[in-house]
């Protein structure tokens, strides 16, 4: 799949989340958590596929991005032992620092998704023009 196909992928995807988003104000609470769970369960795997990806590029993928998988990994895993606690001491007097907690924990996560779009778009536009400079460059060469 061209890098391009991906980027349109991606854009589906948000468009998914988005509409899930909107959804789930609506939904009681039981398909709530349904949701939530759902949500969780495919982020994990994603995240698996995305760790399997890394290690299977092996010397072909930098380090950089190794270090990247490893920071989320551990960011993700904080993120929801901070919330499976919150969820644990809940109490009313919690609800609202709990409910604001996680709206900007939330918040965060979207900014950096739209950050690691942005950077996406940079690298597809990048390996396209690497892809134009080696074709030229063949042609050149058998001149």
């Amino acid at each position: 799949m061209a890098a391009s196909d991906d980027l349109k992928k991606l854009s589906e995807r948000a468009k998914t989340a988005e509409a899930h988003a909107a959804a789930a104000k609506n939904q009681a609470r039981v398909e709530l958590e349904k949701a939530v769970t759902g949500a969780r369960d495919s982020a994990e795997a994603e995240a698996k596929r995305l760790e399997a990806k890394t290690q299977a590029a092996g010397k072909k993928a930098s380090d950089s991005w190794d270090d990247i998988q490893r920071s989320w990994n551990a960011h993700i895993a904080k993120a929801r032992q901070d919330m499976g606690r919150r969820k644990a001491a809940f109490d009313a007097s919690n609800a609202e620092s709990d409910a604001d907690w996680a709206e900007w924990n939330a918040e965060m996560a979207i900014d950096y998704a739209y950050s690691a779009i942005e950077e996406a778009e940079y690298a597809v536009l990048d390996a396209i023009l690497a892809r134009r400079d080696a074709e030229e460059a063949t042609v050149a060469a058998h001149r």
